[in-house]
């Protein structure tokens, strides 16, 4: 079963709309949602929450259509991290776990209170004095509280230190080894979608450009260094993305079943192939 699936979504928002949006992420994977500040993360995950609707198409969160009287008990197994914790800072985590056990029929308060002494948080002090690692933290013990089966979540390792990245990072690997639990991570860090994710999705401009399976994207395309000659021996279609080097030379992001065997090719990380195609994807606008 997909946990989740967007067909043909469209949603304008002013100036600002998602066009034609469509994939289908399978349950027990994570996927990377990949773009540009303003490229339409945040507002695909408002979508899939069900805070806005769209303008057309459809969509289903663990087999239930949007639009089905269903859908609201649904949402009680999604769990939500957005990029700053929306809870009342003159509480503490104490008392936040006996708000959830009102609003959750399924909250597991020891389960909550397992999370709590897992990443050393004050039970009693309250949220206004806890850092923005603590924050999260809190917000992903709340969210794995209620025996979610998706995770949402909106830069949620944004303005983390590395140790509380990996610590995060690795909570979310130990989720998704549950084949009925799913994780879609919006993050501009790549190295960590790198490390954790199954699927990679890249937004720009309110249209999904890339959507893969991480290993088959890191196969598909490689990394040429070399002069600029040998960069126009090749077939157009086969260059994805070159830029020059500082001192001389190029470099470009090609498919790599299109380039002689010949050639040096390098292995991309998921950065590289990112970055190539948000220059390429700025370059087709400015045309």
């Amino acid at each position: 079963m997909n946990a989740i699936e967007m067909s043909h979504v469209k949603k304008r928002l002013g100036d600002f709309s998602i066009q034609d949006l469509s994939f289908a992420l399978p349950s027990g994977a994570i996927c990377g949602l990949v773009g540009e500040n303003g490229a339409g993360k945040s507002t695909t995950i408002r979508l899939l929450l069900g805070g806005i609707t769209p303008d057309s198409g459809a969509i289903r969160l663990l087999g239930t259509d949007s639009t089905d009287d269903a859908f609201l008990s649904v949402k009680e197994e999604v769990g939500v991290v957005l990029d700053d914790a929306c809870f009342p800072e003159t509480i503490n985590a104490s008392q936040l776990g006996n708000v959830m056990q009102r609003t959750y029929p399924r909250w597991d308060a020891a389960q909550y209170a397992a999370f709590l002494e897992r990443f050393e948080l004050p039970a009693k002090k309250p949220i206004s004095k806890f850092s923005r690692g603590m924050r999260m933290k809190l917000s992903l013990s709340a969210a794995l509280s209620h025996h979610a089966r998706l995770l949402l979540l909106d830069e949620a390792t944004a303005g983390l230190d590395p140790i509380v990245r990996d610590e995060i990072l690795d909570l979310l690997l130990e989720f998704a080894r549950d084949e009925g639990h799913t994780v879609l991570l919006s993050s501009h860090i790549l190295s960590d979608l790198e490390k954790v994710c199954d699927y990679i999705a890249f937004l720009s401009h309110g249209r999904l450009l890339l959507y893969e399976d991480k290993d088959q994207l890191l196969e598909t395309y490689a990394l040429f260094t070399g002069t600029a000659e040998q960069a126009d021996s090749l077939m157009e279609e086969a260059v994805v993305g070159r830029e020059n080097q500082p001192y001389g030379g190029v470099r470009c992001l090609v498919r790599r079943d299109m380039v002689p065997p010949t050639l040096d090719l390098q292995r991309p990380t998921v950065e590289d192939v990112i970055l190539f195609l948000v220059k390429g994807a700025k370059d087709t606008c400015a045309r």
